[in-house]
């Protein structure tokens, strides 16, 4: 079986090192807002589907 822990540090290493998640704020830039679904209304029978159905955007 893979070793998860190490596989995970070496991909946070990586992440860090090339700056993945940093976000550089361009001011210059055009705003924008992006609305992928609307939310969901009541929060009731919400499932793993809604997972990927969100998370798509960030990607």
């Amino acid at each position: 079986m893979e070793d998860f822990k190490k596989i995970a540090e070496k991909w946070q290493k990586k992440w860090e090192k090339d700056k993945t998640f940093e976000v550089n704020e361009d001011s210059k830039r055009k705003k924008f807002y992006c609305l992928e679904m609307f939310p969901y209304p009541s929060g009731s029978g919400l499932h793993v589907g809604h997972a990927f159905n969100y998370t798509i955007g960030d990607i």
